[in-house]
This record gives structure tokens, C-alpha cells and sequence, in this order.
């Protein structure tokens, strides 16, 4: 067996920190947005949740996302030089264009945010291909929704998307991609990333805050992914995730 570069109590102190409760700062940033989410109408919301959820869908079942074979034969090393590889590309692509979508004013910024989302789904589906997974297959892509919800949520979710993805091999799963926490997927993410794109949209800084806080989301869901699967390759490995 290829030597571990990581060891479970990695993977232990990396589940306490990002479940940490938030400081006073975020519960008071967190306590406005849900002033804010329960200000705006119900069918407000249901709209939002509708939109993210046709969109998140397009792109999970499109045909664009015709997933890579998984890797197969590889060490858990090479696997990972690989992971590495493609987030950097990833993280340059992202920021690129969100420098150009920040310069472009209002509109480009709004286009920037499906797109955003592509490439950080796209990059989630070469991950998973990299770790010897196959993407095409619905709990693949139900586990990939929850690294993405592990990424952009605040910790008092977190805690429950983990707990549901401990021993996600040996668990049933839902039949159907609506079987999903739509809702609470994209008022996260929403609630989340808000401030930081919201920079964007500000004439002569919009195209270097663009460029920065696109780079710096896919970076964080690219090591986001890296611990996910790490959690997977343990427990297959018969040494468990959970802390």
C-alpha cells in the first residue's frame, strides 16, 4: 500500500475546524442574512430555488458533462499531483474570467455566476475521476452536490452535510436528483459568497476583486474536494473518516 500523505487525524482536525461554531463577527454577518432571507417573500425564495435548481441540474446532466473514465491503477501520490494540477488550471480560468466579467459591469458580472458555477462543478467531476470515481453515476453526483454545499455553507450546515456523507459507499442513497435539499443548497451558497461577489459590481476595483474572489473560490472548493475524498479513500482503506 502507497504511503498515506495525510493521516486520519488530519482528516479529524480539518472536521473540527471547518464545523467550528463562527465567531462573533460571522454570527452577526450570518444573523443579518437570515433578517434579510426572512424579509423577502416566499415565492421569492421558491423562484431562486427553482432557477438554482434547473440550473445546478443543466449543467450535472448536460451533455458537456460527459464525465472523464476514472483513473484507475494510480497512487493515492499520483492521484493527488493530479487533483493539484487541475485546481490550478481551474483557479486561473475562474480568475480570468471573472476579471473580465468584474470589468464588464453589471451584466457580464451577473453572467459570471452560472458560469462560475460550471467550472466549479466541472472541476468537482475531474476530481472525482482523478480519486477512481465515476461521475456519471447519480450518488457520484449527489456526493459531489454535498462537497459543494461543504464549501459554501456556514458551519451549522456543515455539520449536517458531513454526517451525511460519513461512509458514503456503504449507505443507500436517494433515486432521484430531486430527492436533493434544493433549498437549503442555494440559500447557503447565496448567503455565502453575497459580500464577495457583490464587489464585482463596483466600477474600477469590480475586475480585480472579480479576478481574486473567483481564484480564491475555486481554490477553496478544490481542497474542500480533497479532504471529501480523502474521507473516502480512508474508510476504504478501512480506517474510517469520521471524527
Amino acid at each position: 500500500m502507497a504511503k498515506l500523505i495525510f493521516t486520519s487525524a488530519d482528516l479529524a482536525a480539518w472536521r473540527a475546524r471547518i464545523t467550528r461554531p463562527a465567531g462573533p463577527l460571522g454570527a452577526a454577518s450570518r444573523a443579518v442574512q437570515r433578517k434579510i432571507n426572512a424579509i423577502i417573500p416566499e415565492k421569492v425564495h421558491a423562484a431562486v430555488t427553482a432557477a438554482m435548481q434547473g440550473m445546478t441540474r443543466a449543467i450535472l446532466t448536460g451533455a458537456d458533462f460527459a464525465t472523464a473514465s476514472p483513473l484507475r491503477g494510480a497512487s493515492l501520490e499520483e492521484r493527488e499531483a493530479k487533483v493539484r494540477a487541475a485546481i490550478d488550471g481551474w483557479k486561473k480560468a475562474a480568475g480570468a474570467e471573472g476579471g473580465v466579467a468584474g470589468a464588464g459591469g453589471f451584466l457580464l458580472a451577473a453572467a459570471d455566476f452560472p458560469l462560475l458555477m460550471s467550472f466549479k462543478l466541472k472541476l468537482l467531476f475531474e476530481i472525482a475521476a482523478l480519486y477512481g470515481h465515476d461521475g456519471g453515476v447519480l450518488s457520484e453526483r449527489l456526493y459531489i452536490l454535498h462537497i459543494f454545499e461543504l464549501a459554501f455553507s456556514d458551519a451549522e450546515h456543515r455539520v449536517r452535510v458531513l454526517e451525511a456523507m460519513d461512509d458514503w459507499d456503504t449507505r443507500p442513497h436517494p433515486a432521484d436528483l430531486a430527492d436533493f435539499d434544493w433549498r437549503a443548497f442555494q440559500q447557503q451558497y447565496r448567503d455565502h459568497i453575497d459580500l464577495a461577489k457583490l464587489a464585482q459590481l463596483l466600477p474600477v476595483v469590480g475586475a480585480p476583486v472579480g479576478a481574486v474572489v473567483n481564484w480564491r473560490l475555486t481554490a477553496h472548493l478544490g481542497e474542500t474536494a480533497m479532504m471529501a475524498y480523502r474521507m473516502r479513500w480512508l474508510a476504504a482503506q478501512g480506517q474510517g473518516g469520521a471524527a
